[in-house]
């Protein structure tokens, strides 16, 4: 009696048994886990809700711009993103774990760095050791090792010569590029493959067009070079088109609009409108008003 053969492909399994053969389907490849799941979340403070049973989903390797006007709850979302605050109601899910805890009472928290407006440097400390400063608190790595992996995130930032120098001695605008260089420095106990998700609270606030074009730039460039996905807080139009992919809008707790930068260029969604116009009469006005 002969006995039946069994034959493996890489993209699908052929099956013979005698005179008989049954072929199985490919296999379809699995779908990626999003980076980032809100599900009806609520961000509660006083009698009205700053976020109000909001949903929003990021795949790997997104370039997101939260946009609206200023109290709409843009820092809120990042505040939750960080792990600084949790949600009232709702759920949040990073990397597809549930975030039922702070950022400080997590011992694996997932991978979040978060790039202040402010940079956010300590005065006392060189460049090398504010953009070292995990690896040395860490210390798994020796300093020579500590100096090669910090000088390579600051080159990516396009500074040289500048690991020995304090933060004062340096430009705002060089500064922001160290608090990048910072965001670049990985966890020698990261996962292989895994992905950063890279928070941007209003990156270009206070710089001139060059330098806002340069930080623009470097948002893109950071984002790549880290192999993560990013989130940027955003009023400056040229960063918000030049930063992202995609942009969602915010207002009155909800989000009002989600789609790709060449949509945001050419809708007619009236919270779109006035916030790419400026124009007064809109949707949108002033808690004040």
């Amino acid at each position: 009696m002969a006995i039946p053969s069994f034959q493996t492909r890489q993209d699908e399994r052929v099956i013979r048994s005698g005179p008989v053969q049954s072929r199985l389907e490919p296999t379809p490849p699995a779908t990626p886990t999003p980076v980032v799941e809100m599900c009806g979340l609520t961000m509660q403070w006083g009698s009205k809700p700053v976020l109000d049973n909001v949903s929003l989903s990021m795949q790997p390797g997104e370039r997101i711009a939260v946009v609206g006007p200023s109290g709409a709850g843009k820092s809120t979302v990042l505040r939750l993103l960080a792990g600084l605050q949790l949600p009232t109601a709702g759920e949040l899910r990073l990397f597809g774990e549930t975030q039922e805890y702070l950022r400080l009472d997590q011992r694996r928290p997932p991978d979040v760095r978060l790039v202040f407006q402010n940079p956010a440097l300590l005065a006392s400390l060189t460049v090398e050791e504010n953009v070292g400063f995990l690896l040395m608190r860490l210390g798994r790595m020796n300093p020579l090792q500590i100096r090669e992996r910090v000088q390579q995130c600051l080159e990516a930032v396009g500074l040289n010569d500048v690991a020995d120098k304090y933060p004062g001695q340096l430009s705002g605008g060089m500064q922001k590029r160290v608090s990048f260089a910072r965001a670049l420095i990985d966890d020698p106990d990261r996962d292989e493959g895994s992905m950063p998700l890279l928070l941007y609270d209003e990156p270009t606030a206070g710089l001139d067009p060059v330098a806002s074009t340069r930080i623009e730039d470097l948002i893109v460039k950071t984002t790549t070079v880290a192999r993560g996905c990013s989130v940027v807080v955003s009023h400056v139009h040229s960063t918000i088109e030049r930063s992202a992919e995609r942009i969602v809008m915010l207002y009155g707790g909800r989000f009002q609009w989600d789609g790709t930068v060449e949509e945001y260029r050419v809708t007619d969604n009236p919270y779109v409108v006035q916030f790419r116009t400026g124009n007064l009469r809109g949707p949108m006005q002033p808690s004040d008003h």
